[in-house]
């Protein structure tokens, strides 16, 4: 069974950081490409940043200059870094793996969590 499980979340002061880990049991790990995603109450869920097989990183504008992703394919985790954190970085975040996998494309998602910058 695959458990992708996220630890690090908390509350933090604005400019504060936070470093989020996401664990999984996945098989063949460093196949998968890995991402962050977060959402907001009463809003949808967004990407965050992925990072790729080959490390190659992509970031939302609002995480740009900010946020750091990498991967640890001995561990099987993924890190999402994030400093200078604001108000509207609150959300619950979610770690998510993806791969195409014999004409299919497997997805899993972790259970989430809170991040919560606030004063």
């Amino acid at each position: 069974q695959v458990q992708l499980v996220e630890s690090g979340g908390g509350l933090v002061q604005p400019g504060g950081s936070l470093r989020l880990s996401c664990s999984a049991s996945l098989a063949a790990f460093s196949m998968y490409t890995m991402g962050w995603y977060r959402q907001a109450p009463g809003k949808e869920r967004e990407l965050v940043a992925y990072i790729t097989t080959s490390s190659f990183t992509n970031y939302a504008d609002s995480a740009k200059g900010r946020f750091t992703i990498s991967r640890d394919n001995a561990k099987n985790t993924v890190y999402l870094q994030m400093n200078s954190l604001k108000p509207e970085d609150t959300a619950v975040y979610y770690c998510n793996a993806e791969r195409q996998f014999g004409g299919t494309t497997l997805k899993y998602w972790g259970q989430g969590t809170q991040v919560t910058v606030s004063s």
